[in-house]
């Protein structure tokens, strides 16, 4: 899908600095201190248009959030979300965020979700897949101990490779299903891809993991 130039994005975020984090490298091992309460932190990496972290935001005001999202043109609806809900525990990034440990400190984050990350379904670009193991060394990296990695998708070939690549590191599956919406958990916060794929009908998997001790 083709993205729309939006000249005015830029300074549209400079604008929203209370909900843009300007300088995010400099923030690494002290995130807490932009909330006002020094809570447990979570990040989504791939916020898209930030449905999915604003509606978290919201239901659980004891957690920090911090979305990351290198497109200009759709982290601005994140934006605009974030102000609705009126929320102060989220935070926005516009970053390529090419290894998270430049960005947090070794055990500084409690959960990373990745939501309908790119499959990218060609072999030779599997390394670009999230949870490749490149990707899982870095998460290891800033995740406490007891920290979780949550997985949404629609794309069961990359539900598969996932499971795969945890287990191929060690890590332990808390959870795997094969349709998430079969389970109607109250606490399933939807984004934009999983409302649009479900009500097709198509499945939505999830699974949780942890990283072995």
């Amino acid at each position: 899908m083709r993205l729309r130039h939006k000249p005015w994005a830029d300074d549209y975020l400079k604008e929203n600095d209370d909900i843009v984090v300007q300088n995010p490298f400099d923030q690494k091992g002290k995130w807490n201190s932009l909330f006002s309460e020094d809570q447990p932190l979570h990040i989504e990496i791939g916020t898209g248009k930030g449905q999915f972290i604003a509606g978290m935001a919201t239901q659980h005001r004891e957690i920090n959030f911090i979305g990351i999202e290198r497109a200009k043109s759709i982290i601005v609806s994140a934006v605009e979300k974030v102000k609705q809900a009126e929320i102060e525990n989220a935070r926005l990034l516009n970053e390529n965020a090419q290894d998270l440990r430049d960005l947090f400190a070794e055990n500084e984050v409690d959960k990373i979700y990745l939501n309908f990350s790119d499959p990218w379904p060609k072999t030779k670009h599997e390394k670009r897949r999230l949870t490749y193991h490149t990707f899982l060394q870095q998460y290891k990296g800033i995740l406490k101990p007891d920290g979780e990695i949550v997985l949404k998708t629609d794309n069961r070939k990359l539900f598969e490779y996932s499971l795969v690549s945890f287990s191929k590191f060690g890590m332990i599956l808390d959870e795997v299903l094969l349709d998430l919406h079969d389970y109607q958990d109250p606490e399933n916060v939807q984004t934009e891809y999983e409302e649009k794929f479900s009500g097709k009908g198509q499945p939505i998997y999830r699974c949780k993991a942890y990283f072995s001790s």
